[in-house]
């Protein structure tokens, strides 16, 4: 238990007559890189705006540091929303520079100019951004606003990051970058990391433990080793070895 930092229980979810989740059951531990395979559709963003606070479960609770947020206070709350960071396929760029860009979290925190100076300079360096500090945002690249992403979501050191297909529209060049990134941030900052892919190859070079989700489903988690090489479920080998059909 002590290792224990989310736990998602018996959650599910529907919008109208539409169950997209159905009875998720799943501990993400602190420090690990877990993640979250299945294929488009599958409801694995509906999970993460669940995790992440941004939509309510239909039933389930989520335990977040120990704390059960689906019923407590507004502060509560506030106080878990400020140690995660949910990163999308397409970041949302500010139309300003990408030091206010990776300042904006810290400015409406309050944070003093001192402080917000040091830690976006450090955010920015971890993501290989340094002496971009006074290029407008918009003129980055696909890649690049990518990885300002990833130092916005990480200036205020979260306790987890959650990723929803974070190199899904990048090139393999970026892709790498970004998956250097995320090994970066677990090495030297010790963030708890959470990714939704479809992409099996990028499992296999960075994740430790991997849950399949399948029609609103998490049909089987294990370590990496023992999905690729024996996995449990016959769903789970089918989806692996591209039968399976949607």
């Amino acid at each position: 238990m002590h290792n224990e930092l989310m736990r998602v229980q018996d959650i599910g979810k529907s919008f109208g007559n539409r169950e997209v989740l159905k009875n998720i059951n799943l501990t993400i531990n602190k420090g690990e890189i877990f993640a979250l395979m299945g294929p488009s559709g599958v409801g694995k963003t509906t999970l993460f705006r669940i995790m992440n606070l941004l939509e309510k479960p239909s039933e389930g609770w989520l335990f977040f540091r120990g704390i059960e947020l689906t019923g407590c206070t507004v502060r509560e709350k506030i106080s878990a929303r400020r140690s995660m960071s949910l990163i999308f396929q397409t970041p949302c760029v500010l139309n300003t520079t990408v030091f206010n860009n990776v300042a904006y979290g810290l400015v409406i925190r309050k944070v003093d100019k001192k402080t917000i100076r040091e830690k976006v300079m450090n955010a920015l360096s971890t993501v290989g951004l340094e002496g971009k500090e006074r290029q407008k945002a918009r003129t980055l690249s696909g890649g690049e606003a990518q990885r300002m992403a990833f130092a916005r979501a990480i200036v205020y050191d979260p306790d987890i990051l959650l990723l929803d297909e974070p190199t899904s529209n990048l090139d393999p060049a970026n892709v790498a970058k970004i998956e250097e990134i995320i090994m970066r941030i677990r090495s030297e900052r010790g963030t708890t990391i959470v990714f939704a892919t479809h992409n099996m190859y990028q499992v296999k070079r960075i994740a430790d433990r991997v849950g399949i989700l399948l029609s609103g489903e998490l049909i089987e988690v294990n370590s990496k080793d023992k999905i690729f090489a024996e996995p449990e479920d016959e769903r789970t080998k089918a989806f692996l070895n591209g039968e399976m059909i949607y």
